[in-house]
C-alpha cells in the first residue's frame, strides 16, 4: 500500500482529527411472552426499529437456552404448544429463567450467564438492549462484565470474556432476586444504561422497575404513557437508534418530541400480547 493509499485510509477513519466510530453492534435479549418468545419472534416484533437503525446498528438476536414446556405457558393448549415445539424451531418459546412461587429463585439462571458468556467470548458487543425479562438480564450481564470476579463461573480461564459494555437498554426493566445476582447488585454498577418505563406498565409496574434504576449509578430514565411495551412513534424509534449509536451523545427526550400530540400509547408489534415474569 502506498502512502497515498494510507492516507485516504486514515481519512476513512478519522474526521477532523476526531476518530468515527465502527456500527455498534448491539446484543439483544428477548422477553417472555405469554403465547411464545424467541430471537426469531422478537426480531419480527422490532422491525420498526430494525428499519429505523438500518445500516447504522447492527443487532444481534440470541435464544435463550430454556424451552418452555405447555404446562409453563399459562392459558396455551399442550395440543398446540407441543406442535410448536415439534414442527418450527423458530417457534419454540424460550425463557432465560423460570421463577419460583416468591420470586427469590430463578431456576435456569446460571445456565443462560454461561450461554451468553459463549456468545461474548466470540465477537465484539458495544451494547446490550433487553426487553422486560431480557432487560433484567441485559443488566446482570451489565455488572458481570463490569465486576466479574464476583461471580468465578463468568470467567474462562480467569479472565472475563469480554470488555464491559459501552451501554445497556432496559425496556420494562426490573432488578432480579436470586442467590446468584443479589451479590451483584449490592454495590450499584456504572454501565450507561437507558431505562425505558411505561407509566401503565401492569405487568412490570413502575416501582419494580425503579428498583434497577436505583443501583445504576450512569443511568437515563424516559417513561411513556403506555404499558409493558416499546412505543411505535417515530420520536421513539429515532430516539433509541440515537442512543444506541453514541450514548453519550446529548439526545432530546422522545415523550418531549410532539409532546402537543397525546401519547396514544400505541406499540409496536413486538408488544402484541401481555408478558409474564
Amino acid at each position: 500500500m502506498d502512502s497515498d493509499t494510507k492516507k485516504c485510509s486514515t481519512l476513512t477513519f478519522l474526521l477532523y482529527g476526531i476518530e468515527m466510530a465502527a456500527t455498534p453492534t448491539v446484543l439483544v435479549l428477548h422477553g417472555l411472552n405469554r403465547i411464545s418468545q424467541n430471537a426469531s419472534i422478537f426480531s419480527k416484533r422490532l422491525n420498526a426499529l430494525r428499519r429505523e437503525c438500518g445500516n447504522n446498528v447492527e443487532l444481534v438476536f440470541i435464544d435463550a437456552p430454556i424451552i418452555l414446556q405447555p404446562v409453563d405457558i399459562p392459558g396455551s393448549t399442550s395440543q398446540s404448544s407441543e406442535s410448536s415445539l415439534n414442527t418450527d424451531p423458530t417457534l419454540t418459546p424460550r425463557t432465560w429463567w423460570k421463577d419460583n412461587p416468591d420470586k427469590t429463585v430463578a431456576y435456569g439462571l446460571k445456565e443462560s450467564i454461561e450461554a451468553v458468556r459463549d456468545v461474548l467470548k466470540t465477537r465484539k458487543f458495544d451494547g446490550v438492549l433487553g426487553f422486560s425479562q431480557g432487560a433484567a438480564f441485559a443488566a446482570i450481564i451489565s455488572v458481570l462484565l463490569e465486576k466479574p470476579h464476583l461471580y468465578p463461573p463468568f470467567l474462562i480461564d480467569g479472565q472475563p470474556p469480554h470488555p464491559p459494555l459501552k451501554f445497556c437498554v432496559s425496556i420494562s426493566g426490573f432488578r432480579l432476586r436470586d442467590p446468584i445476582c443479589d451479590p451483584l447488585f449490592e454495590g450499584k454498577y456504572s454501565t450507561p444504561t437507558l431505562h425505558v418505563i411505561g407509566k401503565n406498565d401492569v405487568i412490570i409496574i413502575e416501582e419494580r422497575s425503579q428498583l434497577l434504576v436505583d443501583v445504576s449509578t450512569n443511568g437515563r430514565v424516559e417513561e411513556h404513557d403506555g404499558g409493558h411495551f416499546l412505543p411505535s412513534k417515530r420520536q421513539w424509534l429515532k430516539f433509541l437508534c440515537g442512543y444506541m449509536m453514541d450514548p453519550s451523545a446529548v439526545l432530546p427526550s422522545p415523550s418531549l418530541v410532539g409532546s402537543s400530540v397525546p401519547n396514544s400509547g400505541t406499540a409496536t408489534p413486538l408488544e402484541s400480547g401481555d408478558y409474564l415474569q
